[in-house]
């Protein structure tokens, strides 16, 4: 298998700067499709049965999901390998085409996720010519709207159902790396979103504070975020602010991405706005926050009514489990065959969300088997092209000692 992936170095890499070429944003329906039937042509030739889920129900292009049935049924463990087509780059963005800078690959989605995508291609390659892949049960799901997930009860389904088929789940975006040192990823934080809308007593200014009129309403969207900074900080939870509009009058456009405001200093404010996501790493945490936010938002100051509420599309957190850390322990014995240091446990709160969050409550799953890379989501984004190969050697022999495994 390691043989294979070396040989193979200059088509893995040709085939990653082809996808990388054609721009598959988030909304660009028919790159992302494009890039799928892309995929699809290196799938089929290796045993898999690969259908397109369309996805116009959700307003999104589809997902791939590609099938790969043991010659053997039924004794195996079953693998569900998890990657997306889509990038946050969409066709205006000015950023379209791959270079290649010595060991690094400079591009639109050259890491997240296609350089992921160019790893799980390269191990099935592998295990294809080792003689492996014959009796591995293994789904592939690449999403093609990770970016930017359209309505989760529909887009989410499909890999929630395939989840809830496998043993084990392995995500393909970025491996992260601490010092120089390769980490594994036993964990990830969910990814919510919060608003807070503000109504209050409209007057003169000359009337703040006194008990006819109150505070107004962005002094009293102050307090609740200061409340929130001062009190909720706790391990591996976060809660940013990203969006604030308040005055006489405020709203935000239909996008929920931009604001509007009017107002002048000797107006006691009437309307103030926020929006921000919440991260944390376990349901009970997500739970416990949201209330907490809740009583703060309910105190308001005289004259101001406040609530909030929560977008109900967020992404679940991935808690670490003694599941998935036995997989990095598996991982672990991978490097220890192969010469390779071993990969420390890498802290839930250095990585985002992501697609495999949405099957860990179900199955043993473990994070980070992509490329590493730098610049992600900007025009920055670099791939470290021998780090593709790596995985691609971790993850074939990983797989195939996993498919030798009894369920």
């Amino acid at each position: 298998m390691i043989a294979t992936v070396d040989a193979e170095q200059a088509r893995t890499t040709a085939m990653l700067e082809k996808w990388v070429n054609q721009n598959s944003g988030t909304m660009n329906f028919a790159g992302v499709r494009a890039v799928g039937e892309m995929v699809r042509a290196e799938l089929e030739p290796l045993g898999f049965k690969v259908e397109w889920v369309d996805m116009k129900a959700a307003n999104r292009a589809g997902h791939l999901i590609a099938r790969h049935a043991p010659a053997h049924r039924g004794r195996g463990k079953k693998m569900l390998l998890i990657g997306h087509l889509d990038t946050v780059f969409e066709p205006d963005s000015g950023f379209l085409t791959w270079q290649r800078e010595g060991d690094l690959g400079h591009g639109p989605g050259a890491s997240d996720d296609k350089g992921g995508d160019a790893v799980i291609v390269a191990a099935l390659r592998a295990m294809k010519a080792a003689g492996t892949l014959k009796d591995a049960d293994i789904t592939v799901v690449l999403t093609g709207d990770e970016e930017d997930a359209g309505p989760i009860a529909i887009s989410r389904a499909d890999l929630v159902r395939e989840g809830k088929r496998a043993d084990i789940a392995l995500d393909f975006e970025g491996l992260v790396q601490e010092n120089g040192n390769d980490m594994g990823s036993v964990a990830r934080r969910s990814s919510d979103e919060w608003l807070i809308r503000v109504t209050a007593n409209s007057a003169h200014s000359s009337g703040i504070f006194s008990d006819g009129v109150g505070y107004g309403a962005v002094y009293e969207l102050a307090r609740i975020l200061d409340a929130f900074r001062s009190q909720l900080r706790e391990p591996n939870l976060t809660f940013n602010v990203g969006l604030m509009v308040g005055g006489a009058t405020a709203k935000l456009d239909q996008s929920m991405i931009r604001g509007d405001a009017t107002g002048k200093g000797n107006i006691i404010p009437g309307v103030a706005i926020a929006k921000g996501d919440l991260r944390a790493l376990s349901r009970e945490q997500i739970a416990r926050t949201r209330e907490r936010m809740q009583a703060i938002v309910a105190q308001s100051l005289p004259g101001a009514k406040a609530e909030i509420s929560f977008d109900p599309n967020g992404y679940p957190p991935m808690a670490p489990t003694a599941g998935n850390r036995a997989i990095l322990a598996r991982l672990n014995r991978v490097n220890a065959d192969m010469g390779l240091p071993q990969m420390g446990e890498l802290e839930p709160i250095k990585r985002g969300a992501g697609d495999i969050s949405f099957v860990a409550a179900d199955v043993d799953s473990f994070a980070g088997m992509g490329a590493a890379s730098s610049g992600d989501h900007t025009s920055a984004e670099r791939v470290s092209i021998p780090t593709i190969f790596k995985q691609a050697k971790r993850a074939a022999i990983l797989m195939s000692r996993i498919a030798a495994e009894r369920r």
